[in-house]
């Protein structure tokens, strides 16, 4: 082995010409998109688009009405309206997206500033990570982050922790090629950026830096945008189509059908027809053809929209869901296949004891015991398994949080430490007083670890203890007496191993007689006194198996993609509660077989892949590009550098809050809490959120069907339009934002988790939900034009004229008939917003827990309403006069019925 101060490194010449060659070593940031451009891009919504087009119809109208009909300022309330609701609904969303961003560069903040030990010139000396270059000579020990991708030229000991980029936990690095890991992930005497090293030190040269680097290119990968729509984005796109020709249809309709009506005063005979009137016949046809188009615009979509998606984000925050991109709220709902990784995100990356067996006092007549089950203090260990774990080891524990301490160094013997600790045992008490007398450290090649030491639970004594692999270390015990019968030991080695615990085992002998071991060694070792075994487990977080079952019940496929062995991803999906006795090696798959398949292969079989073993950051997003071919709404898991390019992929990636700033990046929401629970919980804020767009689309379009019908209907019986412009303004826009508001702030249903995803395919607008705008937004036309149709044939002073009613001949309609229809179109449709609150939940309308905001904004809607036609200032803008007392008592109870109705048959539908 060729000594450290041979490597002399590079001379600063050499530094430069590297630099200007392989570049930098940092990661390229994604281009910053400037703020104006991310403003501009929210009027890429297709409903945006064509309120944009409905307000310049709008202002035209406007202009007309002031300058060519000599009305009032007043006209030109509807275009302000209508774009104050544009920007309202843009400037909200663009405010909660960039503070999410900000939120996430608080989290994601990476420093390319640490100190690293470089070599140059012959000289050990610090140099910031980002100044690091290819060739140079790097030194990396216990702790230290590799700052980029290099080839070791000596190590000793040395293990790293590569979860972060492969899911390997501990990665032992060598330069032997005698104990290269044929099967690893990366070569052996390969290490990478971003990776930890858990114990030992090297020497490594570097050979890639920043963007060149392993995790340089998943960083990139990650930055890659697939333009994968949302779910909810393709419905609202059809939506926009769906509304824009429904809308257009209605508009020709209103000019042909009008144009008709005149002709047939003239029997069609053009040479009759005065040139300038029909002119202006045409002008006012168009007029309300184009006041139509706006009609039937639902303008508070978009702000319900944003509403909803803003509200979910602040509430889902609530439950350590931290969403960046507010789809992502609803996307989760449509989620159908969850791709997770293990490490971290299944369960804990903490090694743990799982189970400890040890011989009583180490004798074979003695059964083994459990000391997870009986043991209630430390005397029931022996003093030689203590001090086998306290000072057979290289690990360490950091007590700066004095409840949760860490560990430091190789996370297995940290396990040991931190049960040992647990068992109320001061192992730094022990460390402190006793006297290392030889180590022989661990390597692949022995797989055992052995100290000898000057006792200090048993003085005068000079102890050997050794540590290693079970099959070895009894191997080592096997010719003395006192050894337990192979067929015990092996039997619960199997027990644990099947179960994907990594094993140890602990033995000793008194060597206090030897004056001289270390030549010795293996020779004292075969007299070795067997003393137990330990099982070492990363757990499974505890509400897993509970979520697990939660998502598979909501009809969602969930894949485990890791870089373990498949040995211990299936265990880890058995715990978990994913892999089930039925299920074969069709259903797992390991990254190389993985990467052999065509795309048509993988096509066929990806449906049923429960696990993928030994995978690779890109098999990740190629599964997932796979599923997206298969029609799937693919939300992503993950915490690691390895996880980004397919976190950025999936239509929902989902980040751990103490992943890498790589991960976080890539993601759309992180889970604070790294609990998979608060995934479950995702899905179900999805799902309600969905619920509450719908329900809103089912009020506003029954009140869109409603006033379109109204004012086409009222326009071919003579009327120009029943509804003034800024009444339907105040119906279309500000009630129905209001509207928006009550219904975005529902609370989450723990019932939609007992449904299967829904059909990303299937029309936002359901046929339950269509046969109840027709029928209902029918019947509050046929209610309300019948009325029309009395009020142009008979003088009605107030309500109860009804009682005693005589038709005559045509008349106008005065104002005060004209403010009653228009209350009486309000309040329908202000007791049907408890009936939309209400649909295809199975409840009551008037169930109203955890509803304070639907209480509070209907609240503010039937006073508003009332304000507005009783307070003089207000009543010239909306052309209305004040009612009688009795005019209110009948319409609020007569159009209470709405709700009633629907309780009535809601009862009985119950009942059945």
């Amino acid at each position: 082995m060729t000594p450290q101060h041979h490597y002399a490194g590079l001379t600063p010449q050499q530094v430069v010409h590297s630099r200007a060659k392989h570049g930098v070593n940092v990661l390229t940031p994604p281009p910053a998109t400037p703020l104006w451009k991310q403003f501009l891009e929210k009027f890429r919504d297709p409903l945006i688009i064509i309120l944009l087009i409905a307000g310049v119809l709008s202002v035209a109208i406007s202009i007309y009405e002031y300058n060519g009909l000599h009305q009032g300022a007043e006209v030109f309330f509807e275009p302000v309206g209508i774009f104050v609701a544009i920007f309202l609904a843009t400037g909200l969303s663009f405010y909660f997206e960039t503070q999410a961003d900000k939120e996430f560069s608080v989290l994601n903040q990476v420093s390319d500033d640490e100190p690293v030990e470089v070599i140059r010139s012959g000289n050990h000396t610090q140099i910031a990570k980002r100044d690091v270059v290819v060739g140079d000579v790097v030194r990396i020990g216990i702790g230290c982050e590799i700052p980029a991708d290099g080839d070791l030229l000596l190590s000793t000991q040395l293990s790293v922790d590569e979860s972060t980029l492969t899911g390997e936990p501990l990665c032992h690095k060598t330069t032997n090629p005698a104990q290269f890991d044929s099967k690893a992930t990366y070569p052996s005497n390969r290490v990478l950026r971003g990776t930890k090293v858990m114990e030992g030190h090297a020497l490594m040269q570097v050979t890639a830096v920043g963007d060149a680097t392993e995790n340089g290119k998943v960083y990139k990968a990650a930055q890659i945008d697939n333009s994968v729509k949302t779910p909810l984005n393709e419905q609202l796109d059809w939506l926009g189509k769906w509304v824009s020709r429904l809308s257009c249809s209605i508009g020709i309709a209103v000019v042909v059908a009008r144009i008709m009506m005149y002709l047939v005063q003239y029997d069609f005979s053009f040479a009759n027809v005065d040139p300038l009137a029909f002119i202006a016949y045409i002008l006012q046809t168009l007029m309300i053809a184009m006041t139509l188009v706006v009609v039937s615009v639902p303008e508070g979509l978009p702000m319900a929209v944003t509403l909803s998606l803003a509200y979910s984000m602040r509430r889902m925050l609530k439950t350590n869901n931290l969403v960046r991109r507010m789809h992502a709220c609803e996307t989760m709902g449509a989620t159908t296949v969850i791709c997770t990784d293990k490490t971290g995100t299944l369960t804990q990356n903490r090694m743990s004891v799982e189970k400890a067996c040890f011989y009583r006092g180490g004798e074979a007549d003695k059964p083994i015991i459990d000391a997870d089950e009986i043991l209630l203090n430390s005397s029931d260990l022996s003093n030689e398994i203590k001090e086998n774990i306290a000072l057979n080891t290289t690990a360490s524990l950091d007590f700066s949080n004095p409840t949760s301490p860490s560990v430091l160094g190789n996370p297995t013997e940290g396990a040991l430490l931190l049960w040992l600790h647990n068992k109320g045992i001061d192992y730094e008490a022990l460390r402190e007083q006793a006297r290392v007398v030889e180590e022989l450290p661990f390597t692949t090649e022995r797989k055992f670890m052995a100290t000898i030491v000057e006792s200090v639970l048993m003085p005068g004594k000079r102890m050997l203890y050794v540590k290693g692999a079970p099959e070895i270390v009894y191997a080592l015990c096997a010719s003395t007496s006192g050894t337990p019968p192979q067929a015990e030991v092996y039997a619960q080695l199997t027990q644990y191993q099947q179960r994907a615990m990594r094993t140890l085992a602990f033995a000793c002998k008194d060597v206090t007689d030897t004056p001289s071991l270390s030549q010795h060694l293996t020779t004292s070792a075969s007299q070795l006194r067997f003393l137990g075994i330990a099982a070492i487990a990363d757990p499974v977080r505890k509400e897993v198996p509970e979520s697990i079952k939660e998502c598979l019940k909501a009809g969602i496929n969930v894949k485990i993609v890791t870089g373990d062995t498949a040995e211990t991803a299936k265990e880890i999906g058995r715990q978990v509660g994913l892999w089930t006795d039925k299920d074969t090696g069709e259903n797992i798959i390991n990254g190389l077989e993985f990467a052999a398949l065509t795309d048509a292969q993988l096509d066929a079989v990806v449906m049923d892949i429960k696990i993928i073993s030994r995978a690779r950051p890109m098999d990740k997003r190629r599964l997932v590009e796979a599923l997206q071919r298969k029609n799937q709404v693919v939300a992503v898991t993950g915490d690691g550098t390895n996880d980004a390019p397919a976190l950025k992929a999936a239509h929902v990636g989902l980040s751990m809050g103490d992943g890498t700033s790589v991960a976080k990046e890539a993601s759309d929401i992180t889970i604070i809490d790294n609990s998979f629970r608060s995934i479950c919980k995702a899905v179900m804020w999805g799902r309600s959120l969905y619920q509450n767009i719908q329900r809103f689309l089912l009020f506003q379009l029954t009140v869109n069907v409603t006033a379109c019908m109204l004012v086409l209907c009222g326009a071919l019986m003579g009327t120009e339009t029943p509804l003034t412009v800024t009444q339907m303004l105040w119906i279309n826009l500000i009630m129905d934002t209001f509207a928006a508001m009550a219904l975005a702030s529902l609370p989450p249903s723990e019932a939609v988790m007992s449904d299967p995803p829904r059909n990303r395919n299937a029309f936002i607008i359901n046929r339950p939900m269509l046969a109840e705008i027709v029928g209902v937004g029918g019947f509050f036309f046929a209610l309300l034009i019948t009325l029309l149709y009395i009020f142009e044939h008979a003088d009605i002073q107030q309500l109860t004229d009804l009682l005693h009613l005589q038709l005559g001949a045509h008349t106008p309609v005065t104002p005060y008939e004209l403010t009653l229809l228009f209350t009486i179109f309000v309040m329908t449709h202000f007791f049907y917003l408890f009936n939309a609150r209400a649909f295809q939940t199975q409840r009551s309308a008037l169930h109203l827990k955890d509803c304070n905001g639907l209480v509070f904004i209907s609240t503010l809607i039937f006073v508003t309403q009332v304000c507005m036609v009783e307070l003089p200032g207000v009543q010239r803008f909306f052309n209305v006069v004040s009612l009688k007392l009795i005019d209110w008592i009948i319409i609020v109870i007569g159009s209470s019925f709405v709700l009633w109705v629907r309780e009535l048959w809601s009862l009985l539908r119950r009942t059945k």
